[in-house]
Parts: structure tokens; sequence; C-alpha cells
């Protein structure tokens, strides 16, 4: 065999190979957006998303939404939010959340604030921190159907017992081109999160 041809035969192979695992990890987020396991935790913790002049957007605002459903129904006694400070905003996507969640009838004492991440590998290290400190043990993670596959994978790297509840009302979900997008995206980070996780 020659080299041009060996050369052809491997990359051939990496291809194939690179194409399953995309497939994979698309039928992975795709199966995981579906999946709801709410069930009673130590605490709801709600991925930030974009927010304007101290507002949630239509997204941040859904996922507020579905954790005050959840918490009205007595699956957790606190909502834990997430979320940092983007670039030009003054106040982060957590406090934003908070003061929606406020006008919600949800108690004060009832929401943990947790700004620090920009990311949802940050986000969920914060997160694991809080309950680490307090003894916690399960938390129930709301955020869109996408974003539930690698949740999971984060929250299993930060050792935290996790439990996914995605949002149906987000903006996102109401559009099938634009979810497929969202899809497709998360496809491409899940095999290093899946990495990172074990």
């Amino acid at each position: 065999m020659t080299i041009i041809r060996r050369v052809g035969v491997v990359g051939g192979a990496a291809l194939l190979a690179s194409a399953l695992t995309y497939a994979l990890a698309f039928a992975f987020v795709a199966g995981a957006s579906r999946h709801d396991s709410r069930e009673p935790a130590d605490a709801i913790v709600v991925l930030g998303a974009a927010q304007y002049d101290g507002r949630p957007s239509p997204v941040f605002q859904a996922r507020l939404d579905h954790a005050s459903i959840l918490f009205h129904e007595g699956l957790a006694p606190q909502i834990v939010l997430t979320g940092g400070i983007g670039t030009g905003d003054t106040a982060s996507e957590a406090a934003v959340g908070q003061r929606y969640l406020l006008t919600r009838n949800v108690p004060p004492e009832a929401l943990v604030v947790r700004p620090e991440g920009r990311s949802t590998e940050a986000s969920i290290r914060s997160v694991a921190e809080w309950m680490h400190e307090g003894g916690r043990q399960s938390v129930l993670l709301v955020s869109d159907p996408f974003h539930m596959g690698r949740l999971r994978l984060e929250a299993r790297r930060a050792g935290i017992e996790a439990r996914t509840s995605p949002t149906r009302t987000s903006p996102i979900s109401q559009n099938f081109r634009r979810e497929i997008g969202y899809f497709a995206s998360e496809a491409l980070k899940i095999p290093v999160a899946w990495v990172r996780s074990w």
C-alpha cells in the first residue's frame, strides 16, 4: 500500500469516527432534552442567561418561571441562581434572577445568589462549593432542553447528585429550526464534557 493510499485510509477512518462521535453526541443531547427527572431535592438550580438592564431575557425568564413552579410544588426549599456579570452589564444574571423571583412570591430566604460563573462549568463549580459547604446532597437543574445533557456531565464532574427539569416555554423551544441549531452546537461540546466528567 502506498503512503498516499495509507494516508487516505487513515483520514477516511478518522472522518468516519468523527462523524459517528458527533451523531452519538447529537442523539445524547436530543434524548436528554426530553427527559424531566424532577423529584424532591435539596435545591433547585437555575442556570443563568442574558439579562437586559436588570430584566431577564425571555429565555432567562422561562427558566426562572419554571424554577418558581417547581419551588411552589414543594420540590426543594431553596432556589440557587447562577450567572455572572456580562460585558457592559452592571448586574449579574444571578442578581437579576433573584429580583425577578421575588416578584413571583418566592421568599427572599429561599433564594441563594451565586454570581461567580460566566460559563456552565464555572456556574456548576460554584454550586458544588455551596453544596459541599452546607452538606447538601442533591439538586434539580433548570435550563433549556438543549442544555440538559451537558449539565448532567458537568454536575457529575463536580461531584453533584443532580436531576434535570428542562423548561418547555423558552423561545428557543418554540422555534424548531432554532432549537435544532442549539442541539447541533451543544453536540460539538459533549465529547469534551464527557471526557472531563470521568
